[in-house]
């Protein structure tokens, strides 16, 4: 399972088991329970960026103007969440509540995104990238090699 499905299952868990109007008291029981249990907690904080996700800005003043008393919603607002977090708020709202399809259209709007960058490598004459595959033996070589010089 992919963390977008995670995010919306656990976000799904947490309501049914404490309800809609869950309180900060609440949540914070059932995170301390999903983290006892040897578990994550899905669509909070990340591992890599340390400033505010611009994306995670935008989806939340969307929610804010559009969503603001959805109980998925109202439960994303605290503590801090991540984009995923937001993002499955915002699909399950406009209808799209089964979690296998969020990986799909993961997939989907990243194939468009390199799509988008091969068109315009070809508008502006850029050669065509072609990754050069290695084996595990070659990298531990250059590795080794560069840690000499």
């Amino acid at each position: 399972m992919l963390r977008l499905e995670e995010v919306l299952l656990w976000i799904k868990s947490a309501v049914e088991e404490c309800g809609e109007n869950i309180t900060t008291e609440q949540l914070k029981d059932y995170v301390w329970k999903t983290l006892n249990s040897g578990k994550v907690f899905p669509g909070f904080g990340h591992g890599v960026l340390h400033k505010t996700d611009p994306r995670y800005t935008c989806q939340r003043e969307f929610a804010l103007k559009h969503l603001p008393d959805y109980p998925l919603f109202q439960l994303v607002k605290s503590p801090w969440p991540n984009v995923d977090a937001h993002g499955v708020v915002l699909l399950n709202y406009y209808g799209l509540t089964e979690a296998r399809y969020y990986t799909v259209l993961f997939g989907v709007s990243r194939s468009i995104g390199i799509c988008s960058q091969l068109i315009w490598e070809r508008a502006l004459g850029l050669p065509l990238e072609r990754p050069k595959t290695v084996t595990m033996g070659w990298l531990e070589n250059h590795c080794k090699k560069a840690a000499s010089s």
